[in-house]
């Protein structure tokens, strides 16, 4: 595992990396040692945080499995967005909202 990895921001952490250091909190609490996988769950709560970038190993290359289950759960997550808006008049600003969520789950700018 690189020592150093690439500082990214939380926008770009995506479930299946690793991180190359221990993320703290402001006050110096570890919320994530050094080499753990980022989940779903604890992006969100790290998102909640307010944390702002992590330290992530770029030169591995992520495990096939979990790479799968990441693309899995974005797919299942794009299709909770259609069953929530299902309803939504195109164009209407629900169907705006609809479109930048897309744009989220799908790693894209908002």
């Amino acid at each position: 595992m690189s020592e150093g990895g690439r500082e990214i921001s939380m926008e770009q952490a995506q479930e299946g990396m690793v991180l190359a250091q221990a993320l703290s909190d402001a006050s110096g609490t570890v919320l994530l040692a050094q080499g753990a996988t980022l989940t779903a769950a604890n992006l969100t709560a790290l998102r909640r945080r307010n944390v702002e970038s992590c330290r992530v190993v770029m030169d591995e290359v992520l495990d096939p499995a979990a790479q799968a289950h990441a693309e899995q759960e974005r797919l299942r997550r794009l299709e909770r967005l259609a069953v929530l808006f299902r309803a939504t008049p195109p164009d209407s600003a629900g169907a705006e909202l609809l479109a930048l969520l897309q744009r989220y789950r799908q790693g894209g700018a908002t």
